[in-house]
């Protein structure tokens, strides 16, 4: 087995977009880091036979090592075959402190972000951020970060982070959610007309970007996420790491 010489006590940049996966196994997306996103290393044990600040799990052949992204504090697992894509960080990552009136400022950014991707041949990507193929959060993310905005990762910390309004006040911009009474599931971004778009799965979506009726009378896949609609939040920050 190869020693990789990494380490908890200094941060990462990611050279070439990698995935980052929600178990040891790295059979399951979690997220994606694009080229250029900083990581670090989390709490890693040595482990007999590797070089001692390697945190690894073997699981069978998979060798994974567990990572939380800098700028939306986000856990997952690299699969350790991409190390070679990291480079220790000459800096570490500072946040960018953005007003409620800058965001607002960028949101014609984000929009066009949004349909400019839908343009694009894609599909629906569980765990996907960057292009062509999304998730619904990762699409939100991706749009938001094309203007220096930066929201967390899933739907319902987006929910969580956003400031919430009623759908009588939405605006351009603002961030539609769906889902269970108890989490939210599904995000889109409001484009007025009382139209969102948003990346949806392929058993209830559009397997892909759409744009669909914020309305119970549009076609089957709209009235299926209005029957799921949770609440509307306005952006008004950049998501601040703890």
């Amino acid at each position: 087995m190869a020693n990789y010489q990494l380490s908890d006590v200094v941060e990462y940049r990611v050279r070439s977009h990698i995935n980052i996966y929600d178990s040891p196994k790295c059979d399951r997306l979690a997220t994606q880091a694009a080229m250029g996103r900083h990581l670090r290393v989390v709490d890693p044990p040595p482990i007999e036979g590797m070089t001692n600040g390697i945190d690894s799990v073997v699981q069978g052949d998979t060798t994974a090592v567990m990572v939380r992204l800098c700028e939306d504090d986000y856990p997952g697992w690299l699969d350790l075959r991409d190390v070679e894509l990291l480079d220790v960080a000459e800096t570490v990552y500072h946040p960018l402190v953005i007003s409620e009136e800058e965001v607002r400022e960028k949101l014609p950014i984000v929009i066009t972000f949004a349909r400019e991707a839908m343009n694009q041949s894609n599909y629906y990507l569980w765990g996907g951020t960057v292009g062509p193929n999304y998730d619904c959060s990762g699409l939100m993310q991706a749009a938001f970060l094309a203007a220096g905005i930066w929201l967390p990762r899933d739907a319902y910390q987006q929910e969580a982070f956003t400031k919430p309004i009623s759908i009588t006040d939405l605006e351009p911009g603002d961030l539609v959610f769906f889902g269970t009474p108890e989490k939210a599931t599904h995000v889109g971004l409001y484009l007025g007309d009382n139209r969102y778009i948003h990346s949806s799965g392929q058993v209830q979506g559009r397997n892909g970007i759409g744009i669909d009726v914020l309305s119970e009378d549009g076609d089957l896949v709209s009235q299926a996420y209005y029957q799921q609609l949770r609440g509307c939040g306005k952006v008004v920050a950049s998501y601040l790491p703890s």
